[in-house]
């Protein structure tokens, strides 16, 4: 039988991340050798994906159903990736230039804030208990239940006294109970979003007691020695957990800042959240 794939960029270099099984969702937590080869892949074929960089506003990543096996680094069935629609890069205002291009080494994000969010996977349902404001809008209050009562008083000081412009967010449930929520945190400029403190592993989360290091995902990123994956972390709640385990990705990406958070009953898997990061991560490229 045939295996269904989601797109992969059109810049003639396979995307790992994207092509999956058309799922809708995750299985349990994989074992880690197999999590490691996913990531691994992933890791190898987004570094060299992020460098298309200044190939044009509004191009969309795709070689529309591609066969995994026609493709480097895609022969692997059934390691746990989401099936995600084909990623659009968001179109600048005219005249605004393109994050890290040579007139915008600061990396300012001119497109829509909510342009830039990653789009739920097939198969999901929206998040409903996820509060949205217009154009999904996240208010700083609702954003920070996220966090303990103890850590917010702290993290809206920091936005006030270093130019948080705005924040959008974006929630899904998968069937096999995984919810997803993305947050993008939009400053004046990056070193102002530098000053962003709220996703590492010293994190505060709301009902965790831990939140650690995913050492599958750090191990990867230091054999591929990639700089495409710089401003990447991946963490994870440590064990023992509760009924629902949380895993965390953060990314930096000039004058925004990336929160996303997975949580599942019985424990989250590794993979459809490195591919989350990873996807988030060049959609703000």
């Amino acid at each position: 039988m045939t295996e269904q794939t989601t797109a992969v960029p059109d810049a003639a270099v396979p995307l790992e991340a994207a092509a999956t099984p058309d799922t809708g969702a995750a299985g349990p937590a994989a074992p880690a050798p197999r999590d490691r080869r996913a990531l691994r892949a992933v890791l190898r074929w987004t570094a060299a994906v992020l460098v298309f960089g200044a190939a044009g506003a509004g191009t969309a990543y795709g070689i529309a159903r591609a066969e995994r096996t026609d493709l480097p680094g895609l022969s692997t069935k059934g390691d746990g990736r989401w099936a995600y629609p084909a990623l659009v890069r968001p179109t600048p205002p005219p005249g605004a230039p393109l994050p890290f291009a040579a007139d915008n080494p600061d990396g300012i994000h001119y497109a829509g804030l909510t342009q830039l969010l990653l789009p739920a996977p097939r198969g999901s349902a929206p998040d409903a208990g996820l509060k949205l404001e217009k154009d999904s809008a996240v208010t700083v209050d609702t954003f920070l239940e996220e966090y303990e009562p103890s850590a917010r008083d702290k993290l809206r000081a920091q936005f006030d006294l270093n130019g948080l412009r705005q924040i959008a967010g974006r929630g899904w449930t998968t069937p096999d109970g995984t919810r997803t929520r993305v947050y993008l945190l939009r400053y004046h400029a990056s070193g102002f979003a530098d000053t962003f403190k709220g996703c590492g592993a010293d994190m505060e989360l709301n009902g965790v007691k831990q939140v650690v290091t995913d050492e599958v995902w750090n191990k990867a990123k230091v054999e591929q020695v990639s700089p495409a994956v710089e401003g990447l972390k991946a963490l994870e709640e440590a064990v023992p957990f509760g009924d629902e385990q949380t895993r965390v990705g953060c990314v930096e990406s000039g004058d925004i800042r990336a929160v996303i958070l997975q949580s599942r009953k019985g424990g989250a898997a590794a993979v459809p959240l490195h591919q989350a990061v990873i996807l988030q991560n060049q959609l703000l490229q």
